[in-house]
């Protein structure tokens, strides 16, 4: 019983690191292909490895039990939220307010 709470704790803390990997390359790929020569190329090249990195992890993960694949992908999505939220964050505190005018 413990080693199975163990084994399930591991995969979601890898889960979670899997998606920090996943959406943390998904920004980074397109803050740099904003100015990239071939965004394209870049885009492609970023969804290939981002997308191999995470499947593996999840076959690894998994080893043939459907509950630490399931444990590993919720922590994917909560890896989604966390970076959503730290990257609105730091836009916040990088963008300065926009000034609102009543004016015509």
């Amino acid at each position: 019983m413990m080693n199975e709470t163990l084994s399930l704790m591991l995969a979601l803390v890898a889960g979670i690191s899997l998606g920090a990997i996943f959406f943390g390359g998904l920004w980074w790929t397109v803050r740099k292909g904003i100015s990239s020569k071939q965004p394209a190329l870049l885009f492609l090249g970023s969804l290939l490895l981002r997308t191999s990195i995470v499947l593996a992890g999840f076959y690894f993960i998994a080893r043939g039990h459907w509950e630490r694949l399931l444990v590993c992908f919720l922590g994917f999505v909560t890896a989604r939220l966390i970076v959503t939220h730290l990257i609105r964050a730091a836009e916040k505190a990088t963008c300065p307010a926009q000034v609102v005018s009543h004016a015509p």
